[in-house]
C-alpha cells in the first residue's frame, strides 16, 4: 500500500477545497452507496441541525457545497449530520515540558481509507490546520489561538442522531480558543457515536472528553486516550485493538517523571502504540504532533522520517509513504511549492471510508 501525503493551504473555501473534494469524493460516494439503506436523513434535516447546534456553520456549509459543486448526496455528506456508522482506532496523549504542551497521536486505520492531507484554512478568519477526515472534517488539528484537538473511537456501537466527529473537531477549532471553551462546545454538539476527544491549549490546560449519543458527556483530566471510555464495553473490538494494553502503556509512560517528548514520540512509532496490521484494517497511518505554544505541526512515520510545518506557513508538499508488515517508510519526497494550494496531486479514486472491513458495526 502507498499513500501520497500532501499539504495544502487557503484563506477562503476555494481551489484547495475543490481539490480535496475531487480527490476524496469518488471514494466517499462509493462508501455511502454501500450504506444507503442506513441513511434516514435529508438536506432539510441537515440544515435544521446545523442551524440549531452549529449556527456559525450554516452559511459555511452552503459555501462548501457551492465550491465543490456538490449534488444532494455530497451536500448531505458535507453536513456530517447523522452519517452511517463508522469507527477509527488511534492513541493520543498530552505531555507538558519546558517548551509547553505537546499533543501527539497515532491515526490507526487501513491506509487506503485515509485522505492523507494536512489542510490549513482561514475559512472563518481564524487559522486552523489539521489532518483531513471526510473532506471538510478533521481527525486532529490546531488553531492559531493555541488550541489542539485529537479524536479516538470510544469503543461502543451505540448510534443516534448527531454529527460525525470530524466536523465536531473542525467546529471546536474554528470556534474555541482554550480548553474551557472546547469542553463547552463538545458538551453542546451531539455526536452520533462514541468518541474520545483530547484537547490542550497553549497555557497547558488539557482534558479528555468522552462523547456518547446515549449518555451524558464525561469530562476527565486524563492526559491520554485509546479506544474505550469508562471500561471496555465492546470486548471483541477491545481485544482486536488492544485498547486496554495501549492505555496501560500510555499511563505508565506518562507517570515516568523523566519522560521526554523525544522518548514519547519514539514510543508512538513502535508497538504496542504503533500497529502494522494494515491488511486487517488496523495500522498506524501517521503520527501527528502539535505544539500549541510554538505553533508547530509534524507528521512522522515508523522509519523515522518526518515532515514539519509552522501553523502560519503551511506550503504545498508531497511525500509518498509505503506501508508493509514491517511498518511505514518514506518512498519519495517532492519539492515544497509556494503556491496557495498543491496542483500536482492527482485525484485518487481508490476510495476512502471510516469503516475497516474487519469490524463492521
Amino acid at each position: 500500500m502507498q499513500l501520497n501525503f500532501t499539504s495544502l493551504a487557503e484563506d477562503k473555501p476555494s481551489d484547495a477545497l475543490a481539490q480535496v473534494f475531487a480527490r476524496g469524493w469518488p471514494g466517499w460516494s462509493q462508501w455511502l452507496d454501500k450504506r444507503r439503506t442506513a441513511r434516514a436523513t435529508d438536506l432539510r434535516d441537515a440544515r435544521l441541525a446545523l442551524r440549531r447546534h452549529m449556527p456559525e456553520f450554516e452559511t459555511l456549509w452552503d459555501t462548501w457545497v457551492a465550491v465543490c459543486g456538490a449534488d444532494d448526496d455530497a451536500a448531505l455528506f458535507l453536513s456530517f449530520w447523522s452519517p452511517p456508522r463508522y469507527l477509527v482506532n488511534c492513541s493520543q496523549a498530552v505531555l507538558i515540558d519546558a517548551d509547553g504542551p505537546l499533543l501527539i497521536r497515532n491515526y490507526d486505520l487501513d491506509p487506503q481509507l485515509n485522505e492523507s492531507t494536512l489542510f490549513s484554512t482561514g475559512w472563518r478568519g481564524r487559522r486552523v490546520a489539521g489532518m483531513v477526515d471526510g473532506i471538510v472534517g478533521l481527525a486532529d488539528g490546531m488553531n492559531e489561538a493555541g488550541l489542539a484537538v485529537s479524536l479516538t473511537f470510544g469503543g461502543r456501537t451505540a448510534c443516534a442522531a448527531g454529527f460525525g466527529i470530524p466536523l465536531i473537531v473542525r467546529y471546536v477549532l474554528e470556534m474555541c480558543v482554550d480548553v474551557q471553551q472546547a469542553v463547552e462546545a463538545l458538551r453542546a454538539v451531539p455526536s452520533h457515536m462514541s468518541y474520545n476527544v483530547t484537547v490542550v491549549d497553549a497555557a497547558g490546560d488539557f482534558a479528555t472528553v468522552y462523547l456518547a449519543p446515549d449518555r451524558p458527556t464525561i469530562v476527565t483530566r486524563t492526559p491520554y486516550a485509546t479506544n474505550h471510555q469508562i471500561g471496555v464495553e465492546w470486548p471483541r473490538h477491545g481485544r482486536f485493538s488492544n485498547t486496554q494494553g495501549r492505555s496501560d502503556h500510555l499511563e505508565a509512560l506518562l507517570l515516568d517523571p523523566g519522560m521526554t517528548p523525544e522518548r514519547l514520540s519514539a514510543e508512538f512509532l513502535t508497538a504496542p502504540l504503533a500497529s502494522t496490521r494494515y491488511s486487517r484494517g488496523f495500522g498506524t497511518v501517521y503520527t501527528a504532533a502539535y505544539r500549541p505554544h510554538a505553533g508547530s505541526i509534524s507528521l512522522s512515520w515508523m522509519d523515522g522520517s518526518r515532515e514539519a510545518w509552522q501553523l502560519g506557513a503551511v506550503h504545498a508538499r508531497e511525500r509518498l509513504i509505503g506501508f508493509t508488515s514491517e511498518g511505514s517508510r518514506t518512498l519519495s519526497v517532492g519539492p515544497e511549492q509556494g503556491d496557495a494550494y498543491n496542483t500536482q496531486c492527482q485525484p485518487d479514486t481508490d476510495g476512502y471510508g471510516w469503516l475497516p472491513g474487519t469490524l463492521a458495526v
